[in-house]
């Protein structure tokens, strides 16, 4: 560490460009990848996993390790961005991209965090449906205020540790849930075969892309940025990089695993629970009311109370995404004091909370809520492996040929299967099972 006095003398320098999130210094020690694990296991996860598992069993486990081993290589590329630059995505598409090419990516993207918090919102008010009876109006504004305040109230170093015990408790739901059911482990069609090996059964196509689409987010993308350029690593020199990247890999394929271990969880639960009895889940509701005559009320309800967690604490990270996005728009880093910052959080959450109230059929609305994520997931993947390996961007720490085809390759099966989703959300009769699948996040309406 630098002492005091060198501390102040680059705060003088580089005034123009130092984050203000206090709360963040404490990821020095937990790790930024663990906060962006929360969007790994938001609703949307629960509402794919949960269809997935239930309708195919263990066929699809394998997609969850795709899917997070994706994950892994473009997580850690955002990292490295900030890192190296000591500039978020945000702000590096403002800066070397052209203003008007800058700004579509980053409106955008906003309005994917948007969508994203509309369908954490409505997760977290299902949670609170299940445990108390309360309507998902209700619910939604229960949740919205919950986040609103862990955003604006100034105290995001103890919401940090609260969203990482957040994670920890879901996690822990997942494991006492598995500890109470039968999972074919070995055998042709038992879990570990199953997630290595693929299989694509007949007409499954839409499940298997709302199983991969519900891992790789854009505002994950641009939240791990900005909690990592936030440390400013980069006025330390390039040893000190070289080093805090390999630490940053190592925090980010731990946090991923964690994600892989509880989005399996899911899946095997559901398999064990509602595809060995025959049973078809349309709902979350559904999931948690039949759970009670196989596992007992205990299971139900900490189904319900992890579902709670998991919507709040994605709402957060939804909401601290959109208003870094919109206060990179305008070159600055995240600072929750700042009237930009604000604003992209105050849009993001109100876009969100408005829709939940608009809406006539939250079914439709979900499904549209994807197509968001899904036409944006380019214009968020595409220019941040654009900057990485541009030598005028990252200097010597430009992405080699083997990490680029990595990224390349993620990039376009992510991107690939996102068309495919989007094309079949789109036509008419041809989505039936992802209908299913996007519906266990509606709770009856």
């Amino acid at each position: 560490m630098f002492h005091q006095k060198n501390l102040v003398k680059i705060k003088n320098i580089f005034a123009n460009h130092t984050p203000k999130l206090g709360g963040l210094e404490l990821l020095r020690y937990i790790g930024p990848g663990f906060i962006v694990t929360v969007g790994f296991i938001d609703p949307g996860n629960w509402a794919a996993n949960m269809a997935a598992g239930s309708v195919y069993g263990y066929k699809f486990l394998w997609v969850v390790s795709l899917g997070t081993l994706m994950l892994i290589v473009i997580q850690h590329n955002a990292a490295h961005l900030g890192i190296v630059t000591g500039l978020c995505l945000a702000e590096a598409c403002a800066k070397f991209f052209g203003k008007w090419t800058s700004r579509v990516i980053l409106l955008s993207a906003v309005g994917a965090s948007a969508a994203t918090a509309f369908a954490e919102l409505l997760g977290a008010a299902i949670g609170i449906n299940m445990l108390t009876g309360a309507p998902l109006a209700v619910g939604a504004v229960f949740a919205a205020a919950f986040t609103g305040f862990m955003v604006f109230s100034n105290s995001y170093k103890k919401i940090e540790r609260w969203i990482i015990a957040f994670v920890a408790l879901i996690g822990i739901s997942f494991i006492f849930e598995l500890l109470l059911v039968k999972v074919e482990w070995l055998g042709a069609g038992g879990a570990f075969r199953n997630w290595a090996v693929p299989s694509i059964p007949a007409g499954s196509l839409p499940v298997l892309m709302s199983v991969l689409g519900a891992v790789v987010m854009p505002h994950n993308i641009f939240l791990h940025s900005e909690i990592i350029q936030s440390r400013q690593w980069n006025l330390e020199g390039a040893e000190v990089m070289k080093k805090r990247l390999k630490y940053e890999f190592l925090d980010t394929l731990s946090a991923m695993s964690a994600g892989w271990v509880i989005n399996s969880a899911m899946m095997l639960v559901a398999a064990a629970v509602f595809y060995s009895n025959g049973l078809t889940i349309s709902t979350l509701t559904e999931a948690h009311v039949t759970l009670k005559p196989f596992l007992g009320s205990l299971a139900a309800t900490v189904f319900a109370f992890a579902l709670l967690l998991s919507g709040l604490s994605s709402s957060v990270t939804a909401a601290m995404a959109g208003a870094s996005i919109f206060a990179g728009m305008f070159g600055e880093p995240l600072d929750l004091k700042d009237s930009h910052s604000r604003t992209g959080a105050l849009i993001t959450l109100i876009s969100a909370l408005f829709f939940v109230f608009l809406i006539s059929d939250a079914f439709n609305a979900l499904i549209w809520s994807q197509v968001v994520l899904s036409i944006q997931l380019p214009l968020t993947v595409l220019p941040l492996i654009i900057l990485t390996s541009s030598k005028r961007v990252m200097g010597q720490f430009k992405t080699a040929w083997l990490e680029n085809t990595l990224l390349w390759t993620s990039a376009g099966v992510a991107v690939f299967l996102n068309a495919l989703l989007l094309a079949d959300t789109v036509r008419p009769g041809a989505v039936n099972l992802l209908l299913l699948s996007l519906s266990m996040s509606i709770s009856g309406r």
